[in-house]
């Protein structure tokens, strides 16, 4: 599986991750293999400001340097990164549109302390969570339905949880995809395709996008 290089300036690097592979290094000898030290090969100083399940594809950003990658993290609390999925779910979700035609998922949500890697809808102790979310078409079998979603929060795995959450699981998902749910796919059909933000040092509009592999 490659890392393709999507974008590289003095600042910071934009990559498109593969299904398969960790942002970071996991435990253990067999989980060193990563999309931050394939990088750090070529560019030694460059540091992950975000990440990606391993199960998910797209795009990832990567600062160059400690003072760029707090920049960029910070520019990520304050939610000024505006970041756009695609994903393929078991049924068809009903939309209830605002003005601007997105549907919304509203759950709190936190990880599951029993249940490691996994997170949970939880309305009494859970942080506020959001998505947002658009129909692009019907999905590549019957009885699935292509998403497009916009995580206005951060949570671990949101996306997985929250259309879990309503009924409508990705496809492919090796954590929350019910069992009695024959597979469909060989991954979880999940990918970053769009990644949105002003230049910390130009203040230039970018705009990258990744064609999605499924």
């Amino acid at each position: 599986m490659d890392v393709q290089l999507i974008h590289e300036d003095e600042d910071l690097l934009v990559f498109d991750k593969p299904s398969g592979l960790l942002s970071v290094p996991g435990l253990g000898p067999d989980k060193q293999d990563c999309l931050s030290a394939r990088v750090q090969a070529r560019w030694p100083e460059a540091l992950i400001v975000h990440r990606l399940d391993m199960a998910t594809s797209g795009l990832i950003l990567m600062a160059r340097g400690q003072e760029m990658q707090k920049t960029l993290s910070m520019a990520f609390e304050k939610r000024r990164m505006h970041k756009r999925y695609q994903a393929v779910v078991l049924g068809e979700p009903l939309p209830v549109p605002d003005a601007h035609g997105w549907s919304r998922i509203q759950l709190p949500m936190r990880i599951d302390y029993q249940n490691r890697p996994r997170s949970i809808i939880d309305f009494a102790r859970g942080k506020p969570s959001l998505t947002r979310w658009q129909r692009l078409g019907a999905g590549p079998w019957p009885d699935t339905t292509r998403l497009l979603l916009e995580p206005m929060t951060g949570r671990t795995h949101q996306l997985r949880v929250h259309l879990l959450a309503i009924g409508h699981p990705i496809v492919g998902d090796p954590l929350y995809a019910p069992v009695e749910v024959p597979p469909r796919a060989p991954r979880l059909l999940l990918h970053a395709t769009e990644l949105a933000f002003e230049h910390p040092v130009t203040g230039q509009a970018c705009r990258f996008v990744a064609p999605v592999p499924f």
